[in-house]
């Protein structure tokens, strides 16, 4: 584990102590500093940049607490488990940042502390590990949307813990653990499941932890967590954020998102992270469709805008029915238009296929990354399955490597067979599936249950959940479907769910579940 905050105090009050001493000539003018607080762990990114501005806290203020926080809850107390690695570096990244602010050169996310999942390359001091045991050495360099956080002043804090290999290892992999890490809690119900591989992510923001942090999905991982513990998670377009730097399960699937713990800061990490990347091809079309996303949460903006709800798909599932029904509510509040019942296109031979598309496209997606990962001892998947079976007392203590050993059958990527089923599941869940369904009904975005993120991981499509309201000891969300490049729709309806709904609340790590009535 990264060494504790109070092995880090030397550098820190070094730190500390050049911050105070380039305090203005006319400090007497500024608002008095304060201790930071519980308060300000849950501040939004705005609230933060404000206060750091009027000089009542400071970048360093912020992360020395965060560090304290993620001792006391993370590693101590309830013992979350959320975060795996903390960064050794995030005093100095600190310090710079307070001085950004003292010299009027603070930008966008200056001063923001933010955990990145672990299978998001940094290109410091700590490791990249996809919560496996396998990597001993930190990645030579920062994944794009690593370098792109930087670049806007934000503070990388640390790594946050997730479902080993981002839940592709085996179909009986436990939501949260890893060989790493242990297993992450829910911090809302302690005995509940996280819900997905971004869980370290999600239960993070959830504590207080950070002030946001970054999952990747292929297929549920932000969103699922994201709803599991009352937040806003993003998976955006596949094509608008680059994968570079990331490990790998599907390039036709996989992207990097924002969990927040509200619309707007997710739309601010978003506006960052986005854009074209060289390096990862998909990326090309990004720059010609990206936006403003911080703009897209007028107060009225939902006002005349038409959202269909899909009540049925894939099975008969009631769990986010609760969720649909008071989302519907505010929305005809605010003055949308809502379509009740929507069918979606039988999507159903698409979503069959799924599993072996996603082989195919890990046996050669994690190749290549293994392959560029030069400063590591293992290279290749099968020497990936033999470290697991040697290390089978820590590695596969759970679950085992199915899906792994099957990768390693699957045909490659130019298979004739994989192109067309890919092309057909593209077709059949976006042309054919959620942009007919919106066309038909001349909708701007979907309501739909957890299933359909299925259809929509295949289309390529964008997701955003949002909480709605608390049931028992756990939050419920609901999730909204877009056709490609519709983020802003989205966050826009979002904004106006989490306005009307004000669900999100601090955990309080409930230990035990009540008792069945």
């Amino acid at each position: 584990m990264t060494p504790l905050p109070s092995r880090l105090a030397p550098c820190l009050a070094t730190a500390l102590t050049l911050a105070l001493a380039a305090a203005p000539a006319h400090a007497q003018d500024i608002p008095a500093r304060r201790t930071a607080t519980v308060d300000d762990a849950y501040l939004s990114i705005a609230g933060l940049r404000q206060a750091y501005a009027r000089g009542e806290l400071t970048p360093l203020d912020m992360t020395l607490s965060f560090l304290d926080r993620i001792n006391a809850i993370d590693r101590a107390g309830p013992t979350l488990r959320s975060v795996i690695e903390t960064n050794p570096d995030a005093a100095v990244a600190a310090h710079a940042a307070t001085q950004a602010y003292r010299n009027g050169t603070a930008t966008s996310l200056t001063g923001i502390p933010i955990l990145l999942k672990d299978n998001i390359e940094t290109g410091d001091r700590m490791r990249t590990t996809a919560g496996s045991l396998l990597f001993p050495l930190p990645a030579r360099q920062d994944a794009t949307v690593t370098a792109k956080l930087r670049e806007a002043g934000a503070i990388i804090l640390g790594k946050a813990n997730l479902s080993e290999w981002a839940n592709f290892r085996s179909m009986m992999s436990m939501h949260g653990w890893s060989a790493r890490g242990g297993t992450t809690l829910n911090p809302f119900a302690l005995y509940a499941t996280p819900f997905g591989s971004s869980s370290g992510s999600g239960a993070a923001v959830a504590a207080g932890l950070a002030t946001a942090a970054l999952g990747t999905e292929t297929q549920g991982s932000i969103i699922g967590p994201a709803m599991a513990m009352g937040l806003v998670g993003m998976k955006p377009t596949i094509g608008l954020v680059s994968r570079t730097g990331i490990v790998p399960v599907s390039h036709m699937q996989d992207s990097a998102g924002p969990m927040t713990r509200s619309v707007a800061d997710a739309a601010a990490v978003l506006k960052t992270i986005a854009g074209s990347d060289p390096t990862d091809p998909l990326t090309v079309e990004a720059d010609r469709h990206l936006s403003d996303y911080t703009l897209a949460l007028a107060a009225d903006a939902v006002r005349g805008m038409r959202i269909g709800v899909v009540r049925r798909h894939a099975f008969n599932d009631n769990r986010w029915g609760s969720a649909m029904d008071r989302a519907v509510e505010i929305l005809e509040s605010k003055g949308a238009i809502v379509v009740d019942n929507v069918e979606l296109p039988g999507t159903e031979v698409a979503v069959a296929d799924q599993l072996s598309l996603v082989l195919t496209e890990f046996k050669h997606d994690i190749a290549s990354y293994l392959a560029r990962r030069t400063e590591q001892p293992l290279r290749t998947l099968e020497q990936v399955i033999a470290f697991n079976e040697a290390e089978a007392d820590r590695e596969l203590i759970h679950f085992g490597q199915e899906l792994f050993e099957e990768a390693l059958l699957a045909p490659g990527i130019d298979d004739p067979e994989y192109v067309e089923r890919r092309l057909r599941a593209r077709r059949v869940a976006g042309p054919e599936g959620i942009d007919a369904t919106l066309a038909t009904h001349k909708l701007d975005a979907l309501i739909g249950p957890f299933s359909l993120n299925a259809v929509a991981a295949l289309a390529g499509y964008p997701i955003l959940t949002v909480p709605t309201h608390f049931e028992g000891d756990l939050p419920k969300g609901v999730m909204l479907y877009g056709t490609k490049w519709s983020e802003a729709k989205l966050l826009t309806i979002g904004h106006a769910i989490e306005q009307g709904a004000n669900a999100f609340r601090r955990p309080t790590f409930v230990a035990t579940p009540p008792p069945e009535s």
